[in-house]
């Protein structure tokens, strides 16, 4: 469908070109390299090239210096940029220093500033404590214990103290939990009062050194961290400064440094003798003609255009088509889901399109309420809009699909009779489709609507398989013509069983189902001829027979539960409602607006999200198993690229 053509280049030329071709591929940004090793046969006196690129620590170096300073690097407009010199690197050592000097200041003033928070947070907890702390420090005959101790201590503290006269605990402040505090006691008695509160779970710390009472030390503390905030805004401007009067040169290092790291890292996929060169990689078709002129422009480079190899060895890469204005919108946010499950192969098709309609309309039908789609969707596009999450792009046409449901079931936030009006203006009798009141027929037309979706699963892995040239496993495979032909009957049977619409005879359909049965269970000869397997003989007529039995049986029960794995459509579509008459059960006859409101809440956050999951396990599980391989590798072309200095 969407996957773009490539087209594998061979390049081969004088070895003192390679650079400037490298450069010239970096700029296009058309060209993704291959180790060129995979696509020669033998070496032919061709090795990598052994050099280590020279300008990754230098890069690594001055992003790290930036990092660490809080500054910003911006690569300007990058082409033909010189080599980095010897007064460069002395360059940066320099601004290294000046900046690393501005930062240690800075780091110093944040440790001084975190010091006297933490001084705070200690002695706010002994306020109103009218002590000389310097003084206290320097008694000879009684020592002062700060901590605090569990609530539940006081009273046996208090039993404590009745019998001993040098147990003496100074609350001076509570919490939830604690009292804090201090006791005091002779220094002869030291160990025994230790001893009595670390059994009441007494908790000790040390106060910073201070002079003076606690709150003249708290003073202290804030006029100290008033000045270090003063310097700290100090510190700040001097480092803004310095970089408005270096960032200039030093961005134009840092070009230069992009520049050739990036042109330098294509010899790693290179191979080279004494005079030649040669390199590998892929072009999009569309980018085909700009590439070869490229390349050609160069004196002494040769060019070779070919088809992508398509025995396996290699994994081509795979480039999206651009959509048009119109449908990008409505199906590239799909390609979160796409991608979240493999992405494709360069043989697979694009399913994107496939997703966006199939998942848009299952989670509609199954969250169908036109008030709650109209907030799912709002939601969607805020979290988008805010957040630049990809969910919320998915979010905003499932919320439409839900809404359009929603009209067609006549639910509107619960109420059901809200649409009636509308209906009666259109000439309608009431509501399409009233969802209690039909459950088989909301069942049944679940159970068709998997009906279809597996069969145009299978059509899409029909064709898959033509473009990959497996005509083999389009015609004979339990997903190819043989077994579509076989689900076809089986449904067929099924539907006229239950006195449903059945196009074919019975007879016709037990004939085919036994003719179909038959092929797959001998599947692999047929296969193994047609897409020419080495090894489709089999070894044993008994064990293939056995073998084939058994897997006959697997595909049925696969056709079998994937089909009613559709009947949770109609479930969750009669679940929204049941939920829905629950909550204005327990709203009353009065029906109390806070309850609908909380109700409606419960269930857009809770059902939206089951919906959402269960749409796409449908998709994973009962299509995509069926055409869809994954596996592939995106195309990723060479670029000047930025480093990252977030």
């Amino acid at each position: 469908m969407a996957i773009e053509q490539m087209k594998l280049m061979r390049i081969i030329g004088d070895i003192k070109q390679f650079d400037a071709l490298s450069a010239k591929l970096c700029e296009s940004a058309c060209f993704q390299p291959d180790p060129a090793g995979k696509y020669i046969s033998s070496p032919m006196g061709f090795v990598p090239f052994g050099e280590e690129n020279p300008y990754t620590a230098k890069l690594a170096e001055l992003t790290d210096f930036a990092n660490t300073s809080g500054f910003t690097l911006q690569a300007a407009e990058i082409s033909g940029s010189d080599a980095v010199n010897p007064d460069d690197d002395a360059y940066i050592k320099t601004v290294e220093k000046a900046a690393a000097d501005l930062y240690e200041e800075r780091t110093a003033l944040l440790e001084q500033k975190t010091v006297c928070e933490e001084g705070i947070r200690k002695y706010e907890h002994f306020k109103g404590l009218n002590l000389d702390l310097d003084s206290v420090a320097d008694c000879e005959f009684v020592k002062v214990r700060f901590g605090h101790l569990p609530k539940e201590s006081m009273k046996k503290l208090n039993a404590v103290s009745k019998n001993n006269p040098y147990v003496l605990f100074y609350p001076c402040s509570e919490d939830k939990t604690d009292y804090w505090g201090a006791y005091f006691a002779p220094v002869n008695k030291l160990d025994e009062i230790d001893g009595i509160f670390a059994f009441l779970l007494f908790e000790p710390f040390t106060l910073p050194g201070a002079a003076g009472t606690v709150d003249e030390v708290l003073e202290q503390v804030h006029k100290s961290i008033d000045i270090i905030a003063g310097q700290l805004e100090e510190n700040e401007q001097k480092l803004q400064a310095f970089w408005a009067q270096e960032k200039e040169h030093c961005n134009l290092i840092y070009t230069k440094l992009v520049y050739l790291n990036s042109v330098f890292e294509m010899r790693s996929y290179a191979l080279h003798n004494e005079k030649n060169f040669m390199l590998v990689g892929y072009v999009p078709k569309s980018k085909q003609k700009e590439a070869e002129a490229l390349i050609r422009s160069l004196p002494g480079v040769k060019l070779e255009a070919a088809e992508p190899p398509q025995d396996g060895r290699v994994t081509v890469p795979v480039k999206m088509h651009t959509r048009s204005k119109l449908l990008r919108p409505l199906v590239d946010p799909y390609h979160y889901y796409v991608e979240m499950y493999g992405t494709p192969a360069y043989s697979d098709i694009d399913i994107t399109p496939f997703v966006a309609i199939t998942y848009t309309i299952l989670f509609g039908m199954m969250f169908g309420d036109l008030g709650q789609g109209f907030v799912l969707a709002i939601a969607g596009f805020l979290m988008w809009k805010l957040k630049k999450m990809e969910l919320g792009k998915i979010l905003v046409p499932c919320g439409i699909a839900s809404m359009c449901f929603g009209f067609v079931f006549g639910s509107v936030f619960g109420y059901e009779d809200m649409l009636d009006p509308v209906y009666h203006a259109l000439g309608w009798s009431g509501k399409p489709l009233s969802v209690m009141d039909s459950i088989n027929t909301v069942l049944l037309v679940a159970i068709a609507i998997g009906v279809g979706l597996m069969v145009v699963a299978m059509l899409l892995n029909i064709y898959a398989c033509i473009r990959r040239k497996h005509f083999g496993e389009a015609i004979f495979s339990q997903n190819g013509v043989v077994g579509l032909c076989m689900y076809l009957a089986g449904a067929n049977l099924a539907s006229g069983f239950m006195n449903g619409p059945a196009p074919l005879p019975n007879s016709v359909s037990g004939i085919l189902l036994a003719v179909c049965a038959v092929l797959l269970m001998l599947k692999e000869i047929p296969i193994g001829i047609i897409d020419k397997h080495p090894d489709w003989k089999p070894d044993s007529i008994m064990d293939f027979l056995l073998q084939n039995i058994f897997e006959l049986l697997e595909y049925v029960l696969s056709y079998l539960s994937n089909t009613v794995s559709f009947l949770r459509v109609g479930a969750f579509v009669l679940v929204h409602a049941g939920m829905m008459m629950v909550v204005f059960s327990l709203a009353g006859e009065s029906e109390n607006l806070f309850v609908i409101i909380l109700g409606n809440v419960l269930v857009i956050a809770l059902e939206g999200l089951l919906t959402g999951i269960q749409a796409l396990r449908l998709e994973y599980y009962e299509m995509f198993s069926r055409f869809y391989e994954g596996g592939g590798r995106p195309f990723v072309p060479v670029t000047l690229k930025k480093i990252n200095n977030n």
